[in-house]
């Protein structure tokens, strides 16, 4: 164990791409996530998993097939597992994600957007 802490300015400095998320601390089997979102992502569940958006700056919509969620910096929402869900943001944003080891951005809607996994910063 280290004694070190996790600066997030620090960490969302590190990122340069849009929709590809960074692990930045595990905690047991979960991995909580740093990235960079702007314009409009791809339709797709997750099965397996709830999962946890927080946004740290910016704003967020989640779309939903009956409707939408805006989150505003400080502000998190649970995507309930198998829900089909699409984030978009206007302008960048920047949101911490807490999901399960090896859960795939895109869940099951492999694409262009789809990120490399497990990738630490």
């Amino acid at each position: 164990m280290t004694n070190k802490k996790i600066t997030l300015t620090d960490k969302f400095s590190l990122i340069k791409e849009q929709w590809s998320p960074k692990v930045i601390a595990e905690m047991n089997d979960y991995q909580f996530k740093l990235a960079k979102l702007e314009g409009d992502f791809v339709w797709h569940q997750h099965d397996d998993t709830d999962e946890v958006f927080i946004v740290m700056d910016g704003q967020l919509r989640i779309d939903l097939r009956d409707g939408a969620v805006t989150l505003n910096s400080g502000e998190m929402y649970v995507v309930p597992k198998g829900v089909e869900h699409k984030p978009y943001a206007e302008h960048e944003c920047q949101v911490m994600l807490v999901e399960p080891r090896g859960v795939i951005n895109t869940g099951d809607e492999e694409g262009e957007l789809t990120a490399e996994n497990d990738v630490w910063i």
